[in-house]
């Protein structure tokens, strides 16, 4: 993928979440491989910051992580009694009211969400383990590439918990619901060539390889005029929730504002 120029420095580089950009192609990486990147509320916060964050001139989301495993989920310390420090633990929240619980929660899930912003196109190069919060955030990027190491799993059934960082709703689009189901009661790991062959993953590589990938898919990206990717990503996004007379319609909105645009002719 593109190197960012080091000599602008990063843009954001706390948490665990190194924001960097270089012209059209912004690149967060997950930088604490001695844990295997492990998430926490603080990395959350600074994924959503790094969203914030974003310059205009964006088009591309790389999201890559440091080290053998993208992310190996949710940091074990989330389960002891204490917590994090300075954060509410899982009992202190289960003893808030409904409203500070969805609240909390909402909150965490930010840093999972904005990857699927009109404006940009987001990929995710995955590589070793996607495990949880890990797999939820592949799922929450537009597209995903893979290395041939690298190894899904949904453990948080497995856990007494559910999916709640916004990953189910991708998961069963790409895959269904009967295998999406599968995946998520039984904990399983799902390999590069099932993501692929199901849909999951774009494309697999091995892993030496992976960074390359990604640079070219996003040039691909790049090549075509920023406005009809923004309205060919909110055609497709919309066409599920959409009958198919519905959706000629907007296509033909979609198409109309394309030729007025490119004629250089007012609405």
């Amino acid at each position: 993928m593109a190197t960012p120029a080091q000599d602008l420095g990063p843009v954001l580089d706390k948490d665990g979440v190194r924001l960097t950009v270089d012209d059209a192609i912004a690149t967060v990486t997950l930088a604490n491989p001695a844990k295997r990147n492990a998430q926490s509320p603080a990395l959350w916060r600074a994924l959503t910051e790094a969203g914030r964050l974003l310059p205009g001139s964006v088009r591309v989301v790389v999201l890559r992580a440091e080290g053998k495993s993208f992310s190996a989920g949710l940091d074990r310390q989330a389960f002891t009694p204490e917590g994090f420090e300075g954060e509410p633990s899982f009992s202190d929240l289960a003893r808030g009211s409904d409203a500070e619980l969805d609240a909390t929660i909402a909150e965490y899930q930010e840093a999972f969400t904005w990857w699927r912003r009109s404006d940009i196109v987001s990929v995710a190069a995955v590589q070793g383990h996607a495990i949880g919060a890990g797999f939820q955030l592949a799922l929450g990027c537009d597209l995903r590439v893979v290395a041939d190491d690298v190894q899904f799993a949904m453990r948080e059934t497995s856990l007494g918990l559910v999916p709640d960082l916004t990953g189910t709703h991708p998961l069963v689009g790409l895959v269904g619901y009967a295998r999406a189901l599968e995946i998520c009661v039984t904990g399983r790991f799902v390999t590069a060539q099932e993501a692929v062959s199901t849909g999951l993953a774009n494309l697999a590589v091995p892993v030496d390889q992976l960074d390359g990938a990604v640079s070219d898919l996003a040039s691909a990206v790049l090549a075509a005029p920023r406005d009809a990717v923004i309205e060919t990503k909110a055609l497709l996004r919309g066409a599920l929730d959409r009958d198919y007379e519905t959706q000629r319609v907007a296509e033909r909105a979609a198409q109309a504002r394309r030729l007025r645009d490119l004629a250089g002719v007012g609405e």
